[in-house]
């Protein structure tokens, strides 16, 4: 059964734009790895002061996620720290379709 993967990050509005092209970049890599299906990357509504986008990854199944945690997060993470440092904030969620 797939698995969605939520990363939400709340990036400094100074660095907006060059984050944005960053992470079309990164999506692509994403979506490279075993698994991954699909991704849709959205820009939420809300103050100017506080952008956020939200990516959600769909993947093959759990065990493929749990491949990305074990094989290639800490790789993953570890280009937008190098480029952005503390600039930005990411959360992650694991939600599964019901019914």
């Amino acid at each position: 059964m797939s698995v969605i993967y939520e990363v939400n990050l709340a990036v400094e509005p100074a660095i907006e734009d060059e984050f944005a092209d960053w992470l079309q970049t990164h999506v692509a890599e994403m979506l490279a790895l075993p698994g991954f299906e699909a991704a849709e990357t959205l820009l939420e509504e809300g103050p100017p002061d506080q952008p956020v986008f939200s990516v959600r990854y769909r993947l093959r199944d759990r065990d493929a996620l749990d491949e990305y945690f074990e094989q290639h997060a800490a790789r993953m993470r570890a280009d937008g720290v190098a480029r952005f440092g503390g600039a930005f904030r990411a959360s992650r969620r694991i939600l599964r379709r019901i019914g």
